[in-house]
């Protein structure tokens, strides 16, 4: 009887050492991470042509944490999803809101980030009369966001507002304001801001943080942000990094490390350096 018992917690231990192994042996040593490279200030392209931003400072942070060679590369957006799944490469950090539509098709961490959505317009227009505002309505709470919604729309009746095409704001745009604006896509944010600065469209609608990095060029001196910002609903949990459903162990990976760097305020003192404001989730 003592044999069998030695024998079997020996297995167990034989066992649990294999199986320590393979989890170890399943971590990743490199890993790829793609981004957009066309959303400033949280990813875009530099003067001497490499990725820089809030988004990639964050990544690199994130690769020292977990002891992994990082190579991050530049993806079209409407291409980031469907690459991942093909194995393209590993990790999106892309400005990418955690929604129930794109959990479907892949998984996320936890939220680095909530950035509310708003809008810019010209100084001079009823919308820019507001001005900026501090107030944020969560979508979830379909009252308050009802009523701030009601407030917005006698403003942009009938304007021509530009928003970044297959994104959580065409979404929004179109969900509450389809009935009241011309809504024009494009396929980047640099795109519509150009048109904003030209006069060829009368807003945009964009995360909060990339309005204000935009509005500091001088080209948009006439124009402002205008009006609340909204956060939840079909915005989802807040910004994070995909990645392929199976990974399981690279995400447990990331959100170590995620949730390193919000306990130790890097995510504090990065967003406060690249968009002027703290980004972190409240826990």
């Amino acid at each position: 009887m003592k044999v069998s018992r030695l024998a079997a917690v020996a297995a167990a231990l034989s066992m649990f050492g294999f199986m320590h192994t393979a989890l170890a042996e399943d971590a990743p040593k490199s890993i790829t991470i793609a981004t957009e490279g066309a959303y400033a200030p949280w990813n875009f392209t530099n003067a001497d042509g490499k990725l820089d931003g809030l988004e990639i400072e964050l990544a690199n942070n994130l690769c020292e944490r977990m002891k992994v060679k990082c190579t991050i590369i530049a993806q079209d957006w409407d291409g980031l999803i469907p690459s991942l799944k093909v194995g393209k490469f590993d990790v999106i950090m892309a400005s990418m809101f955690i929604t129930p539509k794109r959990l479907e098709t892949i998984d996320f961490t936890q939220p680095y980030a909530i950035d509310p959505g708003g809008f810019a317009a010209a100084k001079d227009s009823d919308l820019g009369k507001l001005g900026a505002s501090a107030e944020k309505f969560k979508l979830d709470d379909e009252a308050a966001t009802k009523a701030a919604i009601e407030k917005l729309k006698p403003l942009l009746k009938g304007k021509v507002v530009g928003v970044q095409a297959a994104t959580a704001m065409l979404e929004f745009v179109k969900k509450y304001f389809g009935d009241t604006v011309e809504i024009r896509e494009y396929k980047t944010t640099e795109q519509h801001d150009l048109d904003l600065a030209a006069g060829r469209i009368d807003a945009i609608f964009a995360q909060k943080t990339a309005l204000a990095a935009t509005l500091a060029k001088p080209e948009f001196a006439g124009f402002t942000v205008a009006g609340p910002g909204f956060v939840g609903g079909l915005f989802g949990a807040g910004t994070g990094a995909g990645l392929r459903k199976e990974d399981t162990k690279l995400k447990q990976m990331l959100n170590d490390a995620i949730s390193a760097a919000i306990a130790d305020g890097t995510i504090k003192s990065i967003s406060e350096k690249w968009v002027k404001t703290d980004v972190t989730p409240v826990k």
